[in-house]
């Protein structure tokens, strides 16, 4: 865990993220929460890691999300150095997907 990160807040935050049962909460809850061009920014980011996750190049996820080459970047480098969080989350939605 990023000890940087970590505060009050931000667990009160998870918290209530956790609480969440459904798409349509999320969906409640996040338009509450965050700016359409924030959730927006999320969503692509996270597009782009399982893409990248699927050995895709550049030119192609540039051309299907339009994230900058700058953004994919930092997303491949939160892959290879990160916390393994966006692997985290792929299994266990690769996981449900199979059952």
């Amino acid at each position: 865990m990023n000890s940087k990160l970590q505060d009050k807040n931000i667990d009160f935050l998870f918290e209530a993220i956790l609480k969440l049962e459904s798409m349509e909460e999320c969906y409640q809850f996040f338009e509450d929460l965050c700016t359409v061009p924030e959730l927006k920014a999320m969503s692509q980011r996270l597009a782009v890691a399982k893409m990248l996750s699927q050995k895709r190049v550049y030119s192609e996820i540039v051309a299907e999300t339009g994230a900058s080459t700058a953004t994919i970047s930092r997303v491949n480098r939160s892959l290879i150095y990160g916390c393994d969080g966006y692997a985290l989350v792929f299994g266990r939605m690769d996981d449900k997907d199979g059952e």
